[in-house]
């Protein structure tokens, strides 16, 4: 027995309204699906600080420290620009005992750059210069009317800080290197001195001879620093003040300097600069 579908043309148009509405409604509901999983996915770090208006954590966690300070003196900074140390200073000299006979007080200028390998160590290269006066015992034999010493040096000085990181530090210096002695005597000239308004004559103290060495020497010494600024702050600048003991293996010498009478001075120069500067 069999038996025959048939429709008629209305109730075929509305079983295909309703096939049509279907499809429209399982369309929309996938829509609505996929585009809730997009809203409900889990936000980056820079999305999830952006909405909810607090800084972007992970964004300065990943900021560079080069620069910075780790409120122990400025040593926390990074590259080989911080680790750069310099000084500058002047003061005055005395003899030792034994040098005494042949020179006299004068005062001294150094200069320095140098290398911090941490805060308690550093090696600088120093210039120093240094003007001390001539005794009479060694002038008056020449026939000359005055007379000067003058020291020029380029060493290298290792420098150990005790304190590095507090207000007040002690320090231990020092080191060696090429020292170049020039000792002159001196006459005076008449010298005409003018400016906008009128000239006037002076004297002038006026080489009139010399004799010079080039040797090697070392210095010894100890020194104050004070951080200029509190503890806490950033500041590398010292304020310091130190003394060393000098030694030059000059030779002995017994001389007649450009035609002048002879006089003679002893072997070895012994000195001590006291010196007061910044060291940064």
């Amino acid at each position: 027995m069999s038996t025959t579908l048939s429709m008629t043309p209305g109730r075929s148009l509305a079983v295909l309204a309703a096939a049509v509405l279907l499809a429209a409604g399982v369309a929309r509901a996938q829509f609505a699906h996929s585009t809730g999983a997009a809203d409900n996915a889990v936000p980056t770090a820079n999305e999830s600080s952006s909405s909810a208006g607090l800084p972007d954590v992970a964004a300065m966690s990943a900021e560079p420290a080069a620069g910075q300070y780790d409120r122990s003196g400025g040593y926390g900074r990074r590259g080989i620009w911080s680790h750069l140390a310099y000084e500058v200073g002047g003061g005055f000299n005395a003899p030792t005992p034994e040098t005494s006979t042949y020179l006299t007080w004068g005062g001294n200028f150094t200069g320095g750059v140098g290398y911090r390998f941490d805060p308690h160590f550093s090696l600088m290269a120093e210039y120093q210069f240094i003007d001390s006066k001539l005794p009479a015992a060694v002038i008056a034999p020449t026939g000359a009317n005055g007379g000067h010493a003058h020291i020029w040096s380029l060493t290298l000085a290792p420098v150990l800080d005790l304190a590095p990181k507090s207000t007040n530090d002690l320090y231990i210096t020092g080191g060696g290197g090429f020292y170049r002695k020039v000792t002159s005597f001196t006459d005076p000239v008449l010298t005409e001195y003018c400016d906008y308004y009128y000239c006037e004559v002076g004297t002038t103290a006026q080489v009139v001879g010399h004799f010079s060495s080039n040797q090697g020497g070392w210095n010894i010494g100890m020194g104050y620093a004070r951080r200029l600024g509190d503890r806490y702050s950033n500041s590398t600048m010292k304020l310091f003040a130190e003394a060393r003991y000098l030694y030059v293996q000059t030779p002995a010498v017994t001389t007649s300097p450009n035609g002048l009478s002879q006089t003679s001075v002893a072997a070895n120069t012994k000195i001590i600069p006291v010196t007061v500067g910044l060291r940064w």
